[in-house]
């Protein structure tokens, strides 16, 4: 199997609700995205995919959706402070955890027909989440 692996850099804001620790108030990541491309077989160019295809696709995606923006839970009580204020800002079902984010991406990757294996999220240059099917 060959695989190819592209990092995508984004920053975002983020809290988590019902959490103890520091998370559960607003701060933000520099986080770094790879995701990571799989094929059993070469296409005519020797490729799994180019490169740039990831880039037009899943970092086009990521920057218009995830960029410089909040991602909160749906039930975060910030978010009609946020529309109001008209201030970017993405909504998920559930607490945006890393987890959940590496989650988000896979799944956006996916439906636009990548053959996708993993995305690896990191949070912080020490700490990273992974989601793979």
């Amino acid at each position: 199997m060959y695989k190819v692996t592209r990092y995508i850099e984004f920053c975002y804001g983020h809290r988590l609700l019902n959490y103890s620790g520091k998370c559960r108030h607003l701060h933000g990541h520099n986080a770094k995205a790879e995701i990571e491309l799989y094929a059993e077989v070469l296409d005519a160019l020797g490729m799994v995919r180019d490169f740039e295809v990831i880039k037009k696709v899943v970092q086009v995606w990521i920057d218009e959706n995830l960029d410089h923006k909040m991602i909160l839970c749906k039930d975060d009580p910030l978010i009609p402070s946020l529309k109001d204020l008209n201030e970017r800002h993405y909504i998920i079902d559930q607490n945006p955890t890393a987890e959940a984010i590496s989650k988000l991406i896979y799944d956006y990757a996916a439906s636009q027909e990548l053959p996708i294996s993993e995305v690896r999220l990191w949070e912080t240059p020490r700490s990273y989440a992974t989601y793979r099917r």
